[in-house]
């Protein structure tokens, strides 16, 4: 029971959620802001969604080679190729079931590696602390463009979810965090196992932290981290140039909606609903002077969000097909070729 209890909160109750919020994103819509939103979609010059997309590529290539840096010091030297391959079967396979992608990306390392899943999990656990720090900065910074919209933000949010009559979800998420809140304290300090792990994992998440600086190489595999970050930024900036009324928003609302969009991913299985709402409801505050902001940047969050997640799930088709042969297995059949 405790078992199919974790398997829904972990796979249905996100993608339930996140098909509920796609619906929702087409259904606060009237007649005249879905005619913009199409309209929009229509017209958008894709050449820089292209660019788009091949930013991120290079930025998946050179996530690959940061994840050489952490691997090395453990004593494994591993093929670019299938470290890129793994990760992308990673990145696959959150899409339909949350966080899945980093222990899949660890069990085809160690199928095309033989590096054993404990310790390449370890590395990406690392590597998420890392990301994690830099998204935090990254917020901070947008705090201090945008302390107005930051507010306004919120408000709106509220305003989409909370506020009407026939929507309660504001008062059942504020009961779902008080529930929970009082369910970990719990946990927490009566069941002895949770309190084990909730410990390990402090204790991993600082030592993921201070692993980095072990390296022998930490100032490069900082700024590939910097690097990453910088190229998300990027592609995700351009694609306000594929749409005329978006091509001079300010640096600070692309900034505000950045953060938005990257939050929603963490929402729901791949962003879904949740990344282009968000981004719409920040072209919507931010988007002084756009004719119907709002069908407009709930068109943009749609153009960004399905191109990336169409991106994914090609180049992780394509990694599942290029799938390496379980280490060991490649290097015999060369082998047994040179033998014959």
């Amino acid at each position: 029971m405790k078992s199919l209890l974790s398997k829904f909160l972990k796979t249905i109750l996100p993608l339930g959620i996140g098909i509920y919020l796609l619906w929702y994103f087409f259904r606060q819509m009237d007649e005249s802001q879905l005619q913009q939103f199409y309209k929009v979609i229509y017209s958008a010059d894709y050449r820089w969604i292209f660019l788009s997309l091949i930013l991120s590529i290079v930025a998946f290539v050179i996530r690959a080679e940061r994840w050489k840096l952490a691997l090395e010091p453990l004593g494994y030297q591993t093929k670019l190729k299938n470290r890129y391959h793994s990760l992308m079967i990673g990145y696959i396979m959150n899409l339909t079931i949350p966080r899945a992608g980093e222990a899949s990306r660890s069990a085809m390392l160690y199928r095309s590696e033989n590096v054993p899943f404990s310790k390449s999990f370890g590395t990406i656990i690392s590597e998420r602390v890392v990301d994690l720090c830099f998204l935090g900065g990254i917020t901070v910074f947008t705090y201090f463009l945008n302390t107005g919209n930051f507010s306004q933000l919120f408000e709106d949010i509220q305003k989409t979810f909370g506020t009407t009559e026939k929507n309660n979800l504001r008062i059942y998420i504020y009961l779902f965090l008080v529930l929970g809140a009082a369910a970990f304290t719990l946990l927490f300090f009566f069941v002895p196992s949770f309190k084990s792990k909730i410990s390990s994992f402090i204790r991993g998440l600082f030592s993921g932290i201070f692993s980095i600086f072990k390296m022998q190489r930490a100032g490069l595999y900082l700024f590939y981290s910097f690097l990453i970050w910088l190229l998300y930024i990027i592609y995700f900036a351009i694609c306000f140039y594929s749409i005329e009324a978006t091509s001079h928003f300010p640096l600070s609302g692309i900034m505000l909606a950045f953060i938005a969009g990257s939050l929603g991913v963490t929402f729901t299985n791949g962003g879904i609903g949740a990344f282009p709402l968000l981004v719409g409801i920040v072209i919507g505050i931010a988007g002084n002077g756009i004719e119907n902001a709002k069908a407009v940047g709930n068109a943009l969050g749609m153009i960004i969000w399905s191109s990336q997640t169409l991106l994914v799930i090609i180049l992780g088709v394509i990694s599942l097909l290029l799938l390496p042969k379980p280490y060991g297995k490649e290097s015999s059949e060369q082998a047994s070729g040179q033998d014959s």
